[in-house]
């Protein structure tokens, strides 16, 4: 695995949590339902999850890299996979996660 399949997990993983907020039957979608919201105010809290998923996993990957402060310490972390192979250099996971959150990489 490279960096770019690793932020690609990490991208997939918050489509699915975004999508759970709306799919019946979780905590989530059943609290948002209690707010009977309008259609309106429904997307607009699509639009700020989104925002704010976007935004904790794009910090936690760049904190990984060392590109970011986690809880107030920046440093580079070794990533590796099951097998011990190192999954990102330093910068990599930086250049893949902004591919993929704000160039929409996903969507080509």
């Amino acid at each position: 695995m490279n960096a770019d399949a690793f932020v690609a997990k990490w991208y997939a993983e918050k489509e699915q949590l975004l999508a759970a907020a709306w799919t019946p039957g979780t905590e989530l979608a059943a609290r948002i339902t209690a707010m009977a919201l309008s259609p309106m105010q429904a997307q607009q809290l699509r639009d700020v999850l989104d925002v704010l998923a976007t935004d904790a996993m794009y910090t936690l990957l760049l904190g990984l890299d060392g590109s970011a402060a986690l809880g107030g310490d920046q440093r580079h972390y070794t990533v590796l996979d099951e097998d011990g192979s190192v999954i990102a250099d330093e910068g990599d996971l930086e250049a893949a996660a902004y591919a993929w959150f704000h160039e929409g990489r996903a969507a080509r």
